[in-house]
């Protein structure tokens, strides 16, 4: 007896809520909008960002010769303090992490036979490409964007002023120093002399090759 007297009080509420539901859709009948009520303007919208690798590319970075003149070669010498962990600078020192940088401005990239340079390095290297000054420069300022592959963990000397004290110094470090470019040279083409001179080269403050 009880047990039909839930039966019917269950189904009496089920029979409510269907009829309450269809007089609901009689009483209310919603029309779907030809259009947004808020419209959005997507004129302003600001493009999406480029994929990876597909980004705008590295700004260009300035000739260093019209700096190379008044350049302070004592100054690039306490900057290459914090190259010392991988280079030796001195005539005949040696070899570290990266080469030993004595007499490279004006050398071929990879010219040190005892070191074991990176394949970028030794294509370069094949290429006939120098470390011209302005070679040194772009390298100095992004090693791993101006030569991809290199070993280098160095991320890179922002400053123009210091890249120019510090290939200043490093062109002092040879018996006979490669003439400075003209201040008004501009970039010359890879591998060519800086400002017409010959080739300069220079070691990066980390790492070698």
């Amino acid at each position: 007896m009880e047990f039909n007297k839930i039966f019917a009080a269950v189904l009496l509420a089920g029979i409510i809520g269907m009829a309450t539901g269809i007089v609901a859709d009689i009483l209310v009948s919603p029309e779907p909008l030809k259009e947004n009520a808020f419209k959005v303007d997507t004129s302003t919208v600001a493009p999406s960002a480029p994929a990876e690798g597909g980004g705008a590319p590295a700004p260009a970075i300035p000739p260093i010769a019209p700096l190379l003149a008044a350049a302070d070669p004592a100054k690039g010498q306490q900057l290459s303090k914090a190259c010392t962990a991988c280079h030796t600078f001195e005539k005949g020192g040696p070899n570290k992490v990266g080469p030993n940088q004595w007499n490279l401005v004006g050398s071929p990239m990879g010219h040190k036979e005892d070191f074991n340079y990176s394949s970028a390095i030794k294509k370069k290297h094949e290429e006939g490409v120098h470390w011209t000054y302005e070679e040194l420069n772009q390298f100095l300022a992004a090693p791993k964007t101006h030569i991809p592959g290199t070993t280098m963990t160095y991320a890179g000397m922002k400053s123009e002023k210091d890249r120019a004290d510090l290939i200043a110094w490093l062109r002092s470090n040879a018996d006979t120093p490669q003439p400075l470019p003209s201040p008004d040279a501009g970039a010359p083409a890879e591998g060519a002399p800086a400002g017409g001179t010959a080739p300069s080269a220079t070691t990066p403050p980390s790492s070698g090759g």
